[in-house]
């Protein structure tokens, strides 16, 4: 694929469904005046915030805030303004960053999706965990700050039993990546600068997080090559694995599904992670990083506290694990549904669905309801699929599967410029058509 269809891929981003603030611009001038002087936030100043954490001896607290996006604005405003949390803010050296465009990549490795995220550090780049919650995400009026008070508190007593304990963090630190800022990525490059255009369109000249994740994938796909496990299906929950975590706790077991890895384990409703993998645990977020970081299948050892006692448990991550993660409300799968389905976005059938359909549950049935219209989201329209398609067969594929199974499916075992048979069921007609790989 060339560069600059990869390029005009990532600027159709901003065209998918999400919610943002009237006035863009506003918000983050307005922020801005708000914010650059504040005598707690140290604002877009990550050196100078890593400066003063190892001069005073406090830990570093960055929170990675996406202003134009709606998403997470109720647990932002709790965090500049809820006064509970001042006095444990004040144990810290707190930074507020509106861009990703200077982001040191190697270090700052994290949820990208989520508009409110937060790092905590020592003062000397060490990571001791990662805050971020898609519950927020889902619901920019929630402004419960629970968990996020929980992440600090951990934290903090990781940081009071530093140095001591920096074996222990040496799984959450940042692995390499092929570039140093995102702005060096090639789909990025030229179009954004280091810092931001305030003389101009500012958030014209913002690199959102999102565009982070898709600059890895789409560095991958650039180079004809599969894109990673990993990057389609980023900072996995670990629903995937039968576990349901309670969203007020830095890492408690709310319910545990029949029959799934989780329950074949022995893993308990009420049972709170103290470490998955050897890491220490300050929030969700990090149990999703360890997801993140895990192999494709093998051993996962955690220690949980049951009955006020430490509990050792292995999970077993069964083959092709991350392919039952549901990335439909992703910001970063759009581009990977003109990646694999040239701009279409379906739903699978349901049972009832399919029985007046006269098909099996058992097989492939995905209806078709948005079909993209310019550039690389328009090639499944240029080849004639239609909104209300039906996909019964994707190559060889013709088993039941989700949206993002099929995602990661074609993404890892095809590439740019190949056209898969596929057959689709439009009313009463059954028709072949080709799926374009982009």
């Amino acid at each position: 694929m060339k560069t600059a269809i990869l390029f005009s891929l990532l600027s159709l981003v901003a065209a998918a469904p999400a919610a943002t603030v009237k006035d863009r611009e506003g918000a983050v001038r307005s922020d801005k005046a708000r914010l650059e002087n504040d005598p707690r936030w140290n604002w877009n100043d990550i050196d100078g915030g890593f400066r003063l954490a190892k001069t005073t001896g406090k830990p570093l607290l960055v929170v990675l805030r996406c202003l134009p996006c709606m998403s997470c604005a109720g647990i932002d405003a709790s965090v500049l303004e809820e006064q509970e949390l001042v006095p444990l803010l004040d144990q810290f050296v707190c930074v507020r960053i509106i861009n990703a465009n200077a982001l040191d990549l190697s270090r700052f490795q994290f949820d990208y999706d989520l508009s409110f995220s937060a790092i905590l550090f020592n003062g000397d780049g060490t990571t001791y965990g990662r805050y971020g919650s898609w519950l927020h995400q889902k619901d920019p009026l929630n402004k419960t700050t629970a968990s996020f008070k929980k992440a600090l508190e951990a934290a903090l007593a990781l940081h009071q039993g530093y140095p001591a304990n920096k074996a222990a963090l040496s799984g959450k630190q940042g692995g390499p990546t092929p570039y140093q800022t995102p702005v060096e990525f090639p789909t990025l490059a030229g179009k954004y600068q280091s810092k931001l255009d305030w003389n101009g369109k500012v958030v014209a000249s913002c690199v959102h997080c999102h565009m982070v994740g898709d600059a890895f994938r789409a560095y991958y796909r650039g180079q004809n090559k599969p894109v990673p496990v990993e990057w389609i299906y980023p900072q996995p929950s670990i629903e995937t694995l039968g576990i349901t975590l309670a969203t007020d706790e830095i890492a408690k077991v709310e319910a545990v599904a029949a029959g799934s890895p989780a329950a074949k384990a022995g893993v308990q409703t009420g049972d709170s992670f103290l470490s998955l993998n050897q890491q220490p645990l300050v929030s969700i977020a990090d149990v999703s990083w360890v997801l993140h970081r895990s192999p494709d299948s093998g051993s996962l050892p955690a220690t949980f506290l049951r009955g006020g006692k430490e509990t050792p448990v292995t999970l077993e991550l069964p083959s092709g694990w991350r392919m039952s993660s549901d990335i439909g409300k992703r910001v970063g799968t759009w581009p990977m549904r003109a990646m694999a389905f040239g701009g279409m976005k379906m739903d699978d059938l349901t049972d009832e669905e399919r029985a007046a359909q006269g098909l099996d549950k058992t097989q492939m049935a995905l209806r078709v309801f948005h079909v993209g219209e310019y550039g690389p989201h328009a090639a499944a329209k240029k080849e004639g699929f239609k909104k209300g398609d039906i996909l019964v067969q994707i190559g060889d594929l013709k088993q039941r599967l989700t949206e993002s199974a099929i995602i990661g499916d074609l993404l890892l075992h095809h590439l740019p410029g190949e056209k898969i048979p596929a057959t689709v069921l439009r009313g009463k007609e059954q028709l072949e058509l080709n799926l374009p790989q982009q």
